[in-house]
């Protein structure tokens, strides 16, 4: 609820939002994901807004990934195209599915068929490895695993659009991460609700897993 002094439209309830994340006793997120699909951006604005999202982001986050689903492998080369092209505040890397290129770009755009998909290929990478007798099935730990996935830093919190699942995305990386569902669809996402994650993740007590 927005205290009676601060009102008269949505700049004022963003400002009021901001201000209560800077008064937190907790730390707002250092590493934040967002989950969208190929069919988020088909919508008008919808590269627009995820510029905006970078903009917002980079106030508080030193890392941002965005993971965008698709359904068909045939569809990657012309989105990568695309994300390549985004406007950004800081330098950007995209990555399509199987792609192990190392990344420390500040932004990052993962293109992918699903957590599951980047999980057997990292299993098969390492099982060729072990083939070819390059790898000791022994040494395989969480961290061989890790550096096979496309981005292996695990977020403090994910940001998914229009739907409270994970599109099977991030399978790994957020085992710990502090998740925020919203039913605003991505066409209609604004700095207002970015912030209503970043408030909701202040606010919660982080467990990781304990």
């Amino acid at each position: 609820m927005v205290p009676a002094g601060i009102s008269g439209g949505v700049g004022l309830y963003e400002r009021y939002l901001a201000l209560r994340i800077r008064r937190h006793e907790a730390e707002p997120p250092d590493h934040v994901a967002l989950i969208i699909t190929e069919r988020d951006l088909l919508e008008q604005g919808a590269y627009g807004t995820l510029t905006d999202f970078f903009e917002w982001a980079v106030d508080y986050a030193s890392l941002v990934t965005v993971y965008v689903s698709v359904l068909d492998r045939e569809a990657v080369p012309a989105l990568r195209r695309e994300l390549e092209t985004v406007d950004a505040p800081r330098e950007v890397a995209v990555r399509g599915p199987d792609d192990r290129t190392p990344a420390d770009a500040p932004i990052r755009i993962g293109i992918g068929l699903g957590g599951k998909h980047e999980f057997t290929s990292a299993v098969r990478t390492l099982a060729g490895s072990v083939a070819e007798g390059e790898l000791d099935p022994e040494a395989i730990d969480d961290e061989a695993v890790e550096d096979h996935l496309v981005f292996p830093s695990e977020p403090d919190l994910v940001i998914k659009t229009g739907a409270e699942r994970l599109s099977d995305f991030m399978i790994w990386q957020s085992v710990y991460s502090e998740l925020y569902f919203t039913d605003i669809n991505w066409r209609d996402f604004r700095k207002r609700d970015f912030l209503r994650a970043v408030r909701e993740y202040c606010n919660r007590s982080r467990r990781f897993g304990r």
